[in-house]
């Protein structure tokens, strides 16, 4: 793989901007943590060379110095709310985030359920989390916000929340998804923080946009195709620009807020730290691009991968239709054409030929591999036998599955479910069972890990098993916007 960005440069450069904002107040930093915490895929996809697990990375590095502070909105407790990306709810993922942080020997002191306004579900949830050892505390609306400033930096506002108790300089606050409350939480510790005389200080740790690259970069188009559902707009920081004369990109949101925010830490600690939403921010992922071509082009694919996403969202009933539009619209602007994706037309090409669902994968050497779906197997499973075939240089007629373990799973297949099309999960299993007494086999099983980051594409929408192994593969599958059996609105 070419690479357009260097991640060793990254992680020395963040850290120590982000130590650097440590001293500018009293050795005590509040860092709003924005975007995912481990496997940030999408930045790995458009920043070509950047480490998934950078942040993880990061955290290691100052470990020593910091605590993490999780938020989680009672709304969304009590809606259910999914994340999409995992197919988990955000209080589920919490803990699966906790857990993991927990393993890395990272400090996770407490979390707070914010737009509390009597949820059961909450209170629930609050009581899971105490009785596994979390300190969890109840944040309501803050009385006032957004316009009265008095209200809101008083004993009625940010007061009438609990004090967090801290002992760390750096707070990580961070959250299992947006809209989490994570700025609510942050500020009303500032408040606590300055009353008892220790001057806190505050900041925004966010990965996209990259403020120092053009608005109609790529990277930053991709970010706002990958938010589309938000309705997250990237524009000129206004405030930046007036302040210093240069120009910077910062996105919708954070512009909106700034005004209200500059006057409520101004309230808090009697002086403005910040003149600009950008100023706000650490983020040092412009400044380790080493090849702007090879990034641009990584981020044009990004833009197809996330409308075709949408395209077959709106088709099992997830988002509406003008989170594609949206995308659409960014493709134009940028003058980009689906066939820079070449594994869509091979795939669609193929499929026509054979009359059949078919799904391309580009190995990382640029090779092309299909497989088609056949009353055997669905066309997930086939194109991993092909993958690794070729990857594993075993000719094309050799069968890596016996019939002696092919034929039982396909008999209490179609007992069980009626159909004995096996799915890439049942031939996964085929392979683990042979590979025990077959060295050819256990060769093939080893290509898996060569498929990380490949490209793919499918005729029609895949099941969800099928989708979810392809995605712990860590392959970047998309699909037509069209169902091959209305069992795939359900599996």
């Amino acid at each position: 793989m070419e690479l357009g960005f260097d991640n060793a440069l990254y992680l020395k450069k963040q850290s120590e901007k982000i130590l650097e904002r440590i001293k500018m107040f009293d050795n005590k930093l509040y860092l709003e943590f924005g975007g995912k915490i481990f496997d940030d895929l999408h930045a790995q996809r458009v920043l070509p060379g950047f480490h998934a697990d950078s942040k993880i990375q990061l955290l290691k590095q100052m470990k020593d110095d910091l605590e993490i502070i999780f938020c989680i909105s009672a709304k969304d407790i009590e809606n259910n709310k999914i994340r999409a990306d995992y197919g988990i709810s955000y209080d589920k993922e919490l803990l699966r985030l906790i857990d993991r942080l927990k393993s890395l020997e990272l400090n996770v002191s407490s979390v707070v359920i914010t737009q509390y306004n009597g949820q059961k579900s909450a209170e629930i949830f609050k009581n899971v989390l105490e009785n596994i050892g979390i300190k969890t505390y109840i944040h309501t609306f803050t009385k006032g916000y957004p316009t009265d400033i008095d209200v809101i930096v008083s004993e009625e506002g940010y007061g009438a929340n609990p004090y967090i108790e801290t002992t760390k300089p750096l707070v990580v606050v961070a959250a299992p998804g947006p809209c989490s409350g994570k700025l609510a939480t942050c500020l009303s510790q500032l408040y606590h923080e300055h009353k008892r005389n220790i001057k806190a200080g505050y900041a925004k740790f966010e990965t996209f946009p990259v403020w120092s690259l053009p608005l109609k970069h790529p990277v930053n188009v991709a970010y706002e195709a990958a938010t589309a559902d938000l309705k997250d707009v990237n524009m000129i920081d206004s405030f930046h620009l007036e302040e210093y004369g240069i120009t910077a990109v910062n996105y919708n949101r954070d512009l909106e807020v700034f005004p209200i925010l500059k006057n409520i830490l101004y309230k808090i600690t009697n002086k403005y730290i910040y003149k600009s939403p950008t100023d706000m921010g650490v983020n040092c992922i412009g400044e380790c691009i080493i090849n702007d071509d090879i990034v641009k082009k990584a981020s044009r694919i990004e833009i197809i991968r996330r409308y075709y996403n949408s395209l077959c969202d709106y088709k099992k009933g997830i988002v509406d239709l003008n989170v594609s539009q949206r995308i659409k619209v960014l493709m134009d602007e940028l003058n980009i054409s689906i066939d820079e994706r070449e594994v869509i037309s091979q795939a669609k090409n193929q499929a026509v030929i054979k009359n059949t669902p078919v799904i391309a994968i580009m190995l990382n050497n640029g090779q092309i591999i299909t497989g088609k779906s056949s009353k055997l197997m669905s066309s997930s499973a086939s194109v991993i036998i092909n993958a690794i075939k070729v990857l594993a240089n075993i000719e094309d007629d050799i069968h890596l599955i016996s019939p002696a373990v092919i034929e039982p799973m396909r008999k209490i297949k179609k007992e069980v479910y009626g159909n004995s099309c096996l799915n890439l999960h049942d031939v996964l299993t085929g392979l683990s069972i042979c590979a025990a007494t077959n060295s050819m086999v256990e060769k093939a099983l080893k290509q898996l890990k060569k498929l990380k980051g490949t490209d793919a594409h499918s005729t029609c929408m895949i099941s969800n098993e099928d989708l979810n192994i392809l995605k712990k593969l860590n392959i970047n599958i998309t699909s037509e916007p069209v169902f091959d059996s209305i069992d795939n609105l359900f599996i």
